[in-house]
């Protein structure tokens, strides 16, 4: 920028344009990212309904790894597949800890079902309130951010049309006023 500006200007405009494109590209993100951000976001919106699935089978008396497998089986990809390879790892004999852990770590959007569900194995405790209790948490927190992205595009919406009737307000309302203001001074002085 210094070469085709020339000057310090040019190396001022430089510094801003490396600073911009060092900005932008720290938010650009790979495909690979975006995958699976897409995914995580799938699954913290199946979580709610899958965990009430998971109470009502548990509550009902079966074996956790047929409730798991049968919740696998009706939910959806991309964390139905992953309930049903739990749901076969329980029915061969691994831990549920270990299994549930697992899980937790792989994916943080279902860290807080991994954590309530490893607590109710640990402790032997019922598990359909707490699983309850999650789904409810879960429903009201994704209101919150839903609430949150109606008012953000609210805002941004706002924008623009300031932009155009500010102008016109000026021009219309504050620029005739300070006009015959001026020329009224004018005839008085």
């Amino acid at each position: 920028m210094a070469v085709l500006i020339g000057g310090g200007v040019g190396v001022v405009i430089g510094v801003l344009a490396a600073a911009g494109v060092h900005r932008w590209s720290a938010r650009a993100r790979s495909p690979a990212d975006r995958r699976a951000a897409a995914e995580e976001e799938l699954l913290a919106r199946q979580l709610p309904l899958t965990t009430e699935l998971l109470a009502a089978c548990l509550g009902s008396a079966a074996l956790p790894s047929a409730a798991v497998s049968a919740v696998g089986r009706s939910v959806g990809a991309p964390l139905g597949p992953r309930l049903v390879a739990i749901g076969a790892e329980l029915a061969l004999g691994a831990p549920p800890e270990l299994c549930w852990t697992r899980l937790g770590e792989q994916h943080p959007s279902l860290a807080p079902l991994a954590r309530c569900l490893v607590r109710t194995s640990r402790g032997g405790a019922p598990v359909a309130d707490p699983l309850i209790a999650l789904a409810r948490a879960q429903r009201m927190a994704a209101a919150r951010t839903a609430h949150t992205r109606v008012r953000r595009a609210a805002v941004l919406a706002t924008a623009p049309l300031g932009l155009c009737f500010l102008p016109a307000f000026v021009l219309i309302g504050v620029v005739p006023v300070v006009i015959g203001l001026t020329s009224r001074f004018a005839q008085v002085m």
